[in-house]
């Protein structure tokens, strides 16, 4: 972003000008809130990304305790591969949604 100074730099005169000098407090009031809005949605996206990874490891602790089980009791071992692809097509659909981009 240009500074705002720099278009005034061939007529500097201008600058004391009192439009000039509002259009200067408005511009720095503007590239504030371009900030302050680029934190916020930086922000919400770190919000969505740490649900996902809470959502993750949520989903191998079960899985883990799932495997314990089945080897306590001698039960047939679950279907990892169905385990995999679900938590995939919970991340994209959760990115997508979100406008997360991976």
């Amino acid at each position: 972003m240009k500074n705002l100074y720099e278009i005034f730099k061939k007529n500097s005169d201008l600058l004391g000008e009192p439009e000039v000098i509002q259009l200067l407090e408005y511009c720095e009031k503007l590239q504030d809130e371009i900030v302050d809005y680029k934190f916020d949605k930086q922000q919400d996206k770190q919000l969505i990304l740490l649900d996902i990874i809470r959502e993750i490891i949520k989903g191998c602790n079960e899985v883990e305790k799932e495997q314990m089980e089945h080897e306590r009791f001698g039960y047939e071992a679950p279907n990892y591969q169905a385990t995999i692809s679900n938590l995939k097509s919970y991340i994209l659909e959760i990115c997508k949604d979100n406008q997360v981009y991976l």
